[in-house]
């Protein structure tokens, strides 16, 4: 919470970056014990950032419903793909799930910057796991949602790579 006033407005803005960021914290957590983003917390956190997007000092509900639609869909068909070409399951449903909470809090236009933030950060991750374990299994399966947690917060806070160049 300190984090998102230091970095943006206050007022009812914070209040929503305060909620964002402990349902985002509750997901990453659940993630990394279970391997599973609970609908319990995904879709009400959809639900929120349309209604978020509604009263953003710029609002936009069409571009944040796109958002939510094309993040959906985006990672459901990469892990449909996967999923045909390997035969096992690669990305699941939840992971989409979140990425269309991120594209229903930020909008279409963020999502590019929300998945190469969390790919960034999903190497990172594994860069440090491989450092500290001194070796790294390709099979290995990781939790994607803390990695999409962090680039929607990041975004959240900071914005999209094209707005922060433009």
């Amino acid at each position: 919470m300190a984090w998102a006033a230091l970095a943006g407005p206050g007022g009812w803005l914070l209040a929503a970056s305060g909620l964002l960021a402990w349902v985002l914290s509750a997901l990453a957590l659940v993630d990394v014990m279970t391997f599973r983003l609970p609908n319990l917390l995904t879709y009400p956190l959809i639900l929120a950032g349309l209604l978020v997007s509604i009263i953003l000092p710029q609002p936009d509900l069409p571009g944040h419903l796109i958002g939510a639609l094309a993040g959906f869909g985006s990672l459901a068909l990469v892990g449909a793909v996967y999923r045909r070409l390997r035969g096992r399951e690669g990305l699941g449903l939840g992971d989409a799930k979140l990425m269309a909470a991120g594209g229903a809090w930020l909008g279409w236009q963020s999502l590019p910057t929300v998945l190469l933030a969390a790919c960034a950060c999903a190497m990172l991750w594994l860069l440090f796991e491989a450092a500290r374990n001194r070796r790294l299994a390709l099979g290995q399966p990781i939790a994607f949602g803390p990695p999409l947690c962090a680039g929607i917060w990041l975004v959240w806070l900071y914005g999209p790579l094209g707005g922060a160049l433009s």
